[in-house]
């Protein structure tokens, strides 16, 4: 069955599968830069590995919060793309691809502006080709929200969500308490680093709603949402952020094919980003896990090589049965949508 996933015994903890990739990439990809200039003077990076054939799927990738391109699972995927011969492309969130970008503002867990934007205009460029999608945690939410918010009018023929924290607030509340302060340290540092550069411009500066005093001080996500986040992206506090942005909602919404991917013991989350029965979309299959971490999912191989679950099961769903043959002439086959399931367990 494509959707059964079991950890090895060693990796069953929820820290080892969600922090032993970070140790062991696969191999730096070879990508090219294609840089979209936004309607208001900022910009977002493209990263293609491969452009497609014409009829040809094109997969996207999002990426999580503070990740890249070389992010562990971004790599993943797109190695799994490459032996596929399938065309795959990073969007990259605003100031996420090596480069500071040029507004105040950054990106956030709710905005579908920008990944519409490169969704456009990769449809512009490549009409015949198929899009499909992949986002992984905050990428993950934006993705579903994005699905939820277009319905019809989404340009993805699929999506597949990992590990997204759909319920925000729950999420930001988890993260400060015991192993997963942890994580929260390591990603606060990260955007700390890239508001203190901001406020080092004099022409950003007078943009930003805080000071470096008050950045040094910031140490959850809650406190940073409030304070950097929300007034920033023209939320009314934190609390508006949180529920306006989460991905939760917009899960009912959804009429495009769409893999909702979860693992109970995600350190990230809480039993709040699960989402009920009654609210799965019919277009939705929901699979939760008891096991894999944070954008974890190792299925076997050893500590030093492990073996993934995710990339066989991503575009499993997205390329349909034919993805083991990617030179086949209906890649996009709508007999395969499983409508509705959670074969991974029962709710």
């Amino acid at each position: 069955m494509p959707n059964s996933f079991m950890p090895p015994w060693w990796a069953k903890s929820p820290h080892v599968q969600t922090i032993l990739p970070v140790f062991t990439k696969v191999a730096k990809p070879a990508l090219q830069r294609q840089r979209l200039e936004l309607p208001d003077g900022d910009f977002v990076d493209l990263d293609w590995q491969d452009f497609p054939q014409s009829g040809k799927p094109i997969v996207v990738i999002i990426h999580g919060l503070e990740g890249s391109a070389q992010s562990h699972y971004a790599r993943r995927i797109l190695q799994a793309c490459k032996e596929q011969q399938i065309a795959a492309v990073v969007h990259h969130h605003r100031s996420c691809s090596g480069e500071a970008n040029r507004l105040a503002r950054s990106y956030h867990s709710g905005d579908t502006d920008d990944l519409q934007f490169s969704l456009s205009t990769l449809k512009s460029a490549y009409p015949q080709s198929p899009l499909l999608a992949v986002g992984y945690s905050l990428g993950g939410n934006v993705l579903t929200k994005y699905q939820g918010e277009y319905q019809d009018d989404s340009l993805l023929a699929r999506a597949v969500v990992v590990s997204a924290p759909l319920q925000l607030s729950a999420c930001a509340k988890r993260l400060e308490n015991g192993f997963s302060k942890v994580y929260q340290s390591y990603l606060i540092k990260q955007l700390q680093q890239k508001i203190s550069h901001k406020l080092n411009d004099p022409d950003l500066a007078i943009s930003m709603p805080l000071s470096q005093l008050q950045v040094d001080r910031l140490n959850t996500f809650y406190d940073f949402d409030d304070k950097v986040t929300a007034p920033l992206h023209g939320f009314d506090g934190v609390d508006d952020y949180y529920t306006r942005a989460s991905g939760l909602p917009f899960v009912s919404r959804i009429t495009k094919p769409t893999l909702i991917i979860h693992a109970k013991d995600d350190p990230f989350m809480t039993d709040e980003v699960i989402p009920q029965q009654n609210q799965l979309s019919g277009y939705v299959e929901y699979e939760l896990h008891p096991y894999g971490g944070h954008v974890g999912f190792i299925e076997g191989g050893t500590p030093w090589k492990p073996r993934f679950y995710l990339e066989r099961r991503i575009l499993h769903f997205l390329l349909g049965d034919q993805s083991v043959d990617p030179l086949s002439a209906d890649l996009i086959n709508g007999d395969n949508i499983l409508q509705g399931s959670t074969d991974a367990h029962s709710i």
